[in-house]
């Protein structure tokens, strides 16, 4: 009785999109089977020529309004060519767009296809590449590399609800596009290395023995595609036409699949198939799967024995197997990735075998973590049904939170570890909502903050909202919403939890009372009467008292009235701020009693916060422990009340409370530039190239900013690569300026100051010297930035004596090996002139005397130059991606064979390697066989 309790929200949902994108359409066949064809017009579907499953078109699975349907060009157009392949989707616009599979089977095995055919269907002759996602999880990087060759990607997954996402993204190398998209249930016996937190992603299916002919449904009932491979160089091929039994294995290889096999030509030798892995895109060293089928297709004489056992680089893992006549055998290894830089798989015949060995069929699959968490399922159907209600026309793809970079538009998240990300805040001001004010409001229970002013809502304001644990600010103004403001939402008004804006809404509390009930009314007279007549006997006390003073002592009253409190308004009037100012006790409430960290640096704690608004804020702390006084705190407050550039962190307000000092600035989501240049963690992000020339030119704009562009002019004195911020977007701004100081514009020579400061490894050793900092010891500062752009080191290393990062540059500059330096994370992912003119700069800003060195306006310029370089290189792109890799202590490797199980074991080694499967019957590529 529980699951349909569970799933039950998800079925409403299902209802609702169902009916905004067509509906029946997105629903499996009578075999659980989906096949879609992308990009196919109109309404109808058809029967494809060779498996004879009926194809539909994609409009019922997809966002009516993402991609167009494209043709591919005539003469790519064959009569062996599918017809799925005749047309594509096509995705210029948005960095993500997905694709909905519906009506599956929560905690089910699903196999999932998608195959990609260019044909020059934009006319541009330049092949895409682009990233493919599973949900939240990355799946494959899809290189087109050839006009008319097919490109599929193919993997085995355990689905978590009943429904499934598959998203391309835009990495800034080309249009994304897709030709076919499938979905196959699998049994849940099949595959044991598929689970909820790792999935298999296909490299090769062979059927070893035929030299035509690919199979797959109906011969293979869940329509796996097993390419036929057969090299009469080096193997014999023998068949049977009896039927297998393969029904009580964990894999049901097709029968066809099993009735081929191949033998070494030569009866004496092994039976060997060899290769050099491909580092995959995301994974330098991914982890693999091995699966090797067997049968014997032969009836053996008395006294004739097939026995063999399976060796990987010289490392035996099975035991002795003596085949059966037409049964199933596999070899495989268990939960753990085998790894290594070269496979050589040999199939040994034992010392009391009489025949050679033989192998029917062997998978190849990469392992793929599917670890990163999805939005809170119960936010996800609430936002999804918002959409699906009022038709919201935005690129609201995939899921709402995940990736950062590509969360929602209009919507914040909060993310803690080992938790599902939650949506806290929703700006849906000026979208042309209209009819009544949708409950699944009141199904987003992490909500901060909601806007919905400005738009057509009518009906009345539903008292569910007022539930909301965690809502601090609604806005509901200048609408046509009618009747009382409900009683919770009163009451949370009354105790101070709650901002309700309803302003401009001509039918809303009509009636005076209407928004007052009786009781409440009472209250609230009684409330307001007894404070007013206590304060107006107070008053009319001290004015008696004050004038009867006066009187007696006319002078008295300048020493007596102080016109301000000094422990809560603290130098505060002769600052002139105008920026915000907040009391100790309001930024408690913003963080939600200082719950949730974001780091921590000299000055003390940042905590993440909320405004009454919704805007999502980061708040600064000093501890006690803290150098910095009164004096230097109060000199940044004034500094950032007067700075103001894109590229410079923004103060939003400040506190002066007693011995409670803080800051508040604008919410960077992304953090330091160090945290993405010193990550290790394959499972981390790796900025790319052209990320970091953006980075990198944004970063000197806000310096340049500080140099020319405020009155009077400020040098940093502490440009280093944890003072560089990034938002959502990875836009990045200069951050901490309680260091800087002002110096006169008609005399840039220098700076005085007490004491020299800064951060080892970015100090100009000319400041070091001389105590007296300049514009160019900015520019230093910023030269070892770029330094750490280019090489992904720190400043300073030990290698093993110890090293700074222009030394070490210099010493593989000079025999003029540009990759020598440049950070192996991204893969060759630059145009090789753009690295060299940033490398030149950047030693250029660190020379030795600061005479030698550039201005920040001579660097900005040249990074334009850069960039502008690099955006012309066609193998360019903006690819946020994430690297990952999987790491086992040991392997458990298993030979399976009808009708008994044997269990085996072997140590633990290392591996990659990556492939395309195509459509046509033979392997171009693929493992090379001895």
């Amino acid at each position: 009785m529980e699951q349909p309790t569970a799933v039950s929200p998800w079925l409403l949902l299902l209802f609702l999109v169902a009916a905004a994108t067509g509906g029946s359409r997105a629903q499996t066949d009578s075999k659980g089977f989906i096949s879609i064809d992308c990009g196919l017009p109109g309404k109808a579907s058809y029967e494809d020529a060779t498996t004879k499953l009926s194809y539909v078109p994609d409009s019922g699975f997809i966002d009516p309004a993402a991609g167009s349907n494209m043709n591919i060009s005539a003469q790519h157009i064959t009569s062996q060519l599918s017809r799925r392949y005749h047309d594509v989707r096509s995705f210029p616009d948005g960095a993500r767009n997905c694709y909905t599979l519906r009506s599956l089977v929560p905690g089910n095995k699903y196999l999932l296809r998608a195959a990609f055919l260019y044909g020059d269907y934009d006319g541009l002759g330049r092949p895409p590449v682009f990233d493919l996602h599973m949900g939240v999880n990355y799946w494959k990087t899809v290189n087109v590399s050839n006009l008319g060759m097919e490109v599929t990607a193919e993997a085995m997954v355990v689905v978590p609800d009943n429904f499934v996402q598959v998203c391309l993204v835009n990495t800034g190398t080309g249009t994304p596009f897709i030709s076919v998209l499938e979905l196959r249930p699998l049994k849940m016996k099949f595959y044991p290395q598929v689970n909820l937190t790792q999935g298999l992603v296909l490299d090769y299916r062979l059927n070893l023995g035929p030299e035509t002919g690919t199979v797959r449904y109906p011969e293979d009932p869940h329509d796996r595609v097993w390419i036929p491979f057969m090299d009469p160089k080096e193997y014999l091929e023998i068949s049977t036409k009896q039927t297998m039994q393969t029904d009580y294995d964990d894999f049901e290889v097709p029968k066809v699949v099993m009735q081929t096999a191949i033998m070494p030509l030569n009866a004496s030798r092994n039976l060997e198939i060899s290769w050099e892995p491909v580092p995959q895109p995301r994974d330098p060293s991914p982890g693999h799967f091995i699966i090797m089928h067997f049968s014997e297709v032969q009836i053996l004489p008395s006294g004739i024995m097939r026995q063999l056992y399976v060796s990987i680089n010289g490392v035996k893992v099975s035991k002795d197997v003596t085949l059966s006549y037409l049964g199933a055998g596999v070899v495989y290894n268990g939960d753990h990735p085998y790894r290594d830089s070269y496979y050589n798989i040999s199939i040994n015949a034992t010392i009391n075998s009489t025949l050679p060995p033989l192998m029917n069929a062997i998978e190849l699959f990469f392992a793929m973590p599917t670890t990163n968490l999805a939005t809170d399922s119960r936010d996800v159907s609430a936002v999804t049904a918002i959409k699906a209600r009022y038709h919201v026309q935005r690129n609201w793809m995939g899921d709402p939170c995940v990736p950062k970079t590509m969360a929602w538009e209009s919507l914040t998240c909060s993310y803690t570890i080992a938790s599902p990300p939650r949506i806290t805040s929703l700006n849906l001001s000026f979208t042309g909502l209209n009819g009544d004010i949708s409950p699944s409001f009141a199904n987003l229970k992490a909500l901060h903050y909601l806007d919905l002013s400005n738009n057509n809502l009518t009906g009345t304001i539903p008292d569910t909202l007022s539930q909301l644990p965690l809502l601090t600010l609604l806005d509901l103004s200048s609408n046509q919403l009618s009747g009382p403001i409900p009683s919770g939402f009163l009451k949370r008004i009354q105790e101070g939890s709650l901002n309700l804006r309803y302003g401009n809404n001509s039918n809303l509390c009509t009636d005076k009372n209407s928004c007052h009930p009786a009781k409440m009314k009472s209250r609230l007279a009684i409330y307001v009467a007894v404070p007013v007549v206590v304060i107006l006997f107070f008053v009319s006390l001290t004015i008696t008292f004050l004038l009867l003073l006066r009187r007696k002592n006319p002078g008295s009253m300048k020493n007596s009235i102080n016109p301000r409190n000094e422990s809560t308004n603290y130098n505060h009037s002769s600052l002139g701020l105008e920026t915000r100012r907040f009391t100790y006790i309001e930024l408690k409430k913003i963080t939600n009693n200082l719950q949730r960290v974001l780091g921590k640096g000299g000055f003390g704690y940042v905590y993440d916060g909320f405004l009454d608004d919704g805007t999502q804020v980061a708040v600064k702390i000093r501890s006690q422990s803290s150098n910095q006084g009164d004096k230097e705190f109060l000199a940044e407050v004034h500094i950032l009340t007067r700075i103001h550039h894109k590229n410079l962190v923004s103060m939003i307000g400040y506190c002066k409370d007693g011995e409670h000092m803080a800051l508040v600035y604008e919410f960077m989501s992304e953090g330091t530039l160090q945290e993405h240049i010193a990550v290790r963690d394959h499972n981390e992000a790796c900025l790319r190239w052209k990320q970091r020339l953006r980075i990198a030119v944004e970063s000197a704009q806000g310096i340049e900013y500080l140099h020319k562009g405020c009155n009077p002019p400020l040098i940093h004195r502490d440009v280093k690569a944890t003072n560089i911020l990034l938002n959502s977007r990875l836009e990045a701004k200069i951050a901490d300026f309680g260091l800087s100081k002002a110096f006169n514009r008609d005399n840039e020579t220098h700076v005085s100051t007490n004491a020299v400061v800064g951060t080892l490894g970015y100090m100009d050793p000319e400041y070091q010297t001389t105590g007296r900092p300049t514009t160019k010891s900015d520019v230093y500062s910023f030269g070892i930035v770029l330094l750490v752009l280019v090489t992904g080191k720190p400043p300073t290393m030990n290698n093993p004596q110890t090293m700074n990062i222009i030394q070490w540059v210099q010493q593989r500059l000079s025999q003029g090996n540009i990759e020598g330096i440049v950070d192996v994370r991204m893969h060759g992912d630059h145009d090789i002139n753009s690295m060299w003119k940033v490398a030149d700069i950047a030693l250029k800003c660190t020379a030795n005397s600061s005479t030698d060195r550039p201005t920040m306006t001579d660097v900005v310029t040249q990074l334009q130059e850069c960039l502008k370089l690099e955006e012309d290189c066609d193998d360019s792109g903006t690819n946020d991606g994430f690297y990952t890799g999987m790491n086992s202590n040991d392997l458990n490797w298993r030979y399976d064979a009808y009708p008994t199980n044997r269990s085996m074991s072997m140590s633990e080694s290392n591996t990659t390697m990556e492939h395309n499967f195509g459509r046509v019957p033979t392997m171009d590529i693929g493992p090379a066989t001895r």
